[in-house]
Formats: C-alpha cells, sequence, structure tokens
C-alpha cells in the first residue's frame, strides 16, 4: 500500500495525558513514542518534538473536547486531521494507549482517515454561542415545568388555563403568590388579554392549599428563570456580534419555510459558510445523519433507520421541518404530505429536513437566494401520476370514479 505521508504522528488522547507516536517511513519504518501532559507548556514541547523529527501531518481522535485544545495550538504549525473514534478502532485484544497512537500514525501514513469537519475559528465561535443559548433555553423549560409541577402539587390548576405560565399574565400572578397575596378575586385582578374572558374559571383554579413551602419553590424557579433568560439575551448581543460577516447569509437562510433568525443562526454555526468541505449536497445531509444507512448482507437489507450522530444539527432541522409542513401551498407542506401516506409523519419529516437542508446547501454555495417551488410542484411534475393516485386514494373510500378531461 502506498504511503502518502512519510513523516506523520499519531496522538491518542486523554483528560491529563497523551500520548504521541512519531512514524518516519523507511526500512525498516522509524517509530517514536513519547508520553506529554496536557498542560499548554507540555503541548508546546509537542510541537517542538514533533517539527525536529520532521512531521508534517499529525491525526488525532476526536476524544471528548480534549481535542480542541491541543487542534488550536498545532493546526498553524501541522496539517491536521481529526479522526472519528468508531472509524478507526484497532484490532481488538490490543488496546493500549502506545499502541493506539501507532496504529493513527500507521492508518494515517497511508491515508486511510477520513477527517471529520473543523469549522475555522469564527464558525466554531458561532457554534459556541449557539449550542449554548439551546442548552440555556432547555434548562428555562425544565424549570417551567418544575413551576407548573409546584402549582399543581398546591392545587392550583391554571396551567390549563394559563397557555404560558411564564408569560405577562402568569408572571404577574406568580409573583403576587410569592408576595403572599393568595386570595384568588385579588390574582385574577392580574390577568391580561384574552385571559381576563375567563374570569371565573381563574377564580376556580386560583382556589388551592398554598403553603410556604410551595411559595419557596416558586421562587427559586422564577428567579433561575429570569437570570437563564438575562443570559439568553446576552448570548442573542453577543451572537449579534460574531455574525456581522455573515448578516447576508444569514438572511438568505431565513427566507426558508420555517426558518427563523434563530434557527438560521444554529445551521450557521454547525455547518459553517465554506461548502467546499461537501463535494455534494448527499455528502452534507450524510454528514448531518438525514439519510438512510447502508446495511445491506447477502442480498438483504437489514435497516434503513437514520444514522445516530450530527445531534445539533439533526434536531434543529427537524424541528424547522415540522414549521415549514404548516406553511401552506409551500413545496415543503406538499412533500411532506405525499411521503406521509407512504411511509408515515416520522419518515416524511426527516425527509423534508433534508430537502431544507439540500436548498441551504445550494444558497451558500452559490449565494442564491431562495425560490419557493409551490404546493402544486409534484402535480405539475407528474401530472398522470397524481390521477392515478386520487382515482386510488376516492376509490378506497367507496367511490366510483369515472374522469372526464376539461378542455382547456
Amino acid at each position: 500500500m502506498d504511503v502518502l505521508y512519510p513523516r506523520c504522528a499519531g496522538l491518542d488522547l486523554a483528560k491529563d495525558t497523551l500520548v504521541a507516536c512519531v512514524r518516519i517511513h523507511g526500512r525498516p519504518v522509524q517509530q517514536e513514542t513519547r508520553t506529554f501532559g496536557m498542560t499548554t507548556r507540555e503541548l508546546l514541547t509537542l510541537a517542538t518534538w514533533l517539527a525536529e523529527h520532521g512531521v508534517t501531518h499529525v491525526a488525532m481522535e476526536a476524544t471528548g473536547s480534549y481535542w480542541k485544545a491541543v487542534w488550536y495550538l498545532l493546526e498553524e504549525t501541522f496539517t491536521l486531521t481529526l479522526a472519528n473514534a468508531a472509524h478507526i478502532r484497532n484490532v481488538p485484544g490490543r488496546k493500549s494507549d502506545v499502541k493506539d497512537a501507532a496504529w493513527i500514525a500507521d492508518l494515517l501514513a497511508h491515508g486511510l482517515i477520513r477527517g471529520s469537519f473543523v469549522p475555522p475559528a469564527p464558525i466554531q465561535e458561532v457554534r459556541d454561542l449557539t449550542r449554548t443559548r439551546k442548552q440555556l433555553v432547555r434548562e428555562i423549560a425544565q424549570h417551567t415545568q418544575r413551576i407548573q409541577k409546584t402549582l399543581d402539587t398546591a392545587n392550583l390548576k391554571i396551567t390549563g388555563l394559563v397557555s404560558n405560565i411564564i408569560g405577562v399574565s402568569g408572571r404577574a400572578i406568580l409573583r403576587a403568590l410569592i408576595a403572599g397575596q393568595t386570595d384568588p378575586v385579588q390574582l385574577v385582578d392580574l390577568a391580561r388579554g384574552t385571559l381576563k374572558n375567563k374570569r371565573a374559571a381563574l377564580v376556580d383554579a386560583l382556589t388551592g392549599q398554598v403553603r410556604p413551602h410551595h411559595l419557596r419553590l416558586l421562587k427559586l424557579h422564577l428567579d433561575l428563570i429570569e437570570q437563564l433568560e438575562r443570559a439568553v439575551a446576552d448570548i442573542d448581543t453577543q451572537l449579534g456580534e460574531a455574525l456581522a460577516p455573515f448578516r447576508e447569509a444569514i438572511a438568505r437562510i431565513d427566507a426558508v419555510p420555517g426558518i427563523d433568525t434563530v434557527v438560521a443562526q444554529a445551521i450557521l454555526g454547525e455547518i459553517g459558510l465554506d461548502m467546499t468541505r461537501f463535494p455534494t449536497h448527499q455528502h452534507l445531509i450524510a454528514w448531518a445523519c438525514l439519510c438512510r444507512r447502508l446495511d445491506e448482507s447477502a442480498g438483504k437489507r437489514k435497516s434503513t433507520r437514520t444514522r445516530k450522530g450530527a445531534c445539533w444539527l439533526k434536531t434543529v432541522l427537524v424541528q424547522a421541518a415540522w414549521a415549514a409542513v404548516r406553511t401552506k401551498n409551500s413545496y415543503y407542506r406538499a412533500q411532506f404530505l405525499r411521503l406521509r401516506a407512504r411511509r408515515g409523519p416520522k419518515k416524511a419529516i426527516v425527509a423534508v429536513a433534508a430537502s431544507m437542508l439540500t436548498a441551504i446547501y445550494y444558497i451558500l454555495r452559490d449565494s442564491a437566494e431562495y425560490r419557493e417551488l409551490g404546493g402544486q410542484y409534484f402535480e405539475r411534475l407528474d401530472r398522470t401520476k397524481a390521477t392515478q393516485r386520487l382515482v386510488k386514494r376516492l376509490r378506497d373510500l367507496g367511490y366510483r370514479v369515472q374522469l372526464e378531461e376539461v378542455a382547456a
């Protein structure tokens, strides 16, 4: 097998140490292994040691977040490759840090490692902010559910009447409860908007058995929610600054049905702006784990489930797809309804998410604007098949169908 990189190195990473193996091609092949710490001083020593051996390419596993510090320190000096640990497993029964480092170096030397996508630093900053924002929003939802649980425990059944318990009316009622106001009539006067029309039901629902313990829990969770909301607002400000060079791309992605500014920011943080990393849109869809897996043996297909992975991008695209299919007279709604009848809603929504990612790929690659194909796209594409499908549907419902074409 041809050697592509005669002087390379493999790194096996851990939390506090890393094992580096330098591989120098020759007859025989020379290998030298050393163990380094993960402090900055130790990593600088590693870089000097690799340079003294004339190393040009370095590969490492994507182990937790340990690889990031090593990557950022070495990326300016060496050509780096980040490997998926599942793709470079060694022979079972020969597992050790030293053997793993040597195995990574051998694979890299022969070009057998497919590098993972590592975005440039500006996109990585956006990714960190969008992921942190999503985690904080999840925590807000969790504390909101705990408030609802506490209200149910106190027999205050307002969660079925107030759609958003931390909205304007809900928050005003909660603050009054925390302050010691337990009179249902006084609490109902704090309602705003259409909630005023439910006065009688609210008075009944706000009559409960509130103890000081419940009030302490409500105050705790509501204070945490407000702290998290301030943190989210601060992240939004930072995102506005970090995404200033990418405003045009964000606006183009935002034009896709089902996608708003927050979702567009998250998508850009995950896939970046440079689409040359993905040769075709199929490569991007496969990287996002939105296509069915290839699992066949002996001529039999075992599974077509999507692969696990890309959890940050896949979840946000599926959520955006559910919003897109609610847009009337849109291509995505037509695609969803068409596939749902044959394959069910789960597979249909994944297909819609893949279509949305395909559109985003070409929007970013060609700096193009989104063009809506319309809800009648599939009927226009194949009028005959649409006719046959509709006739069959009517017959299944018990109707006798006789077709007569109307002159144009």
